[in-house]
């Protein structure tokens, strides 16, 4: 009882395999996939994915994208991704501070915008880690 997941970035096929379940960070919050889940296309925020295979669950970080489940097939394109066993958390943490800190000191709309991206994704890199 299972469904399939491609993730797909530009770059490389980052998942491709059965699970039993599927929490997506969704652009209206979390989005839970279970078998026999209703077709649907949802855009995807920047966050942390989790798959549950049996009994063990994998966070990746998702860089934004959009997910389609039809027919037990969950489709997941991705602008990046990264699974959470490939962070250093200290790194992560580092990041995170640094990117505290440029947000902190933006003064323009595009400093800002870049900013708030960079701090999200910091931010998504240690919650996976941090599971």
């Amino acid at each position: 009882m299972s469904i399939h997941i491609s993730i797909i970035a530009p770059d490389r096929t980052v998942w491709d395999a059965n699970a039993e379940e599927v929490i997506l960070p969704s652009s209206t919050g979390q989005l839970g996939i279970l078998k026999g889940h209703a077709p649907l296309l949802t855009a995807l925020d920047i966050g942390v994915m989790r798959v549950r295979v049996d009994r063990d669950w994998t966070p990746i970080v998702l860089l934004g994208g959009f997910a389609e489940i039809e027919n037990d097939e969950l489709t997941i394109l991705v602008n990046g991704a990264e699974e959470a066993s490939q962070i250093d958390r200290d790194q992560a943490q580092r990041d995170l501070e640094e990117m505290t800190v440029k947000f902190n000191e933006a003064t323009t709309n595009k400093e800002r915008i870049e900013a708030t991206q960079n701090l999200r994704k910091a931010r998504a890199r240690l919650q996976a880690v941090s599971a």
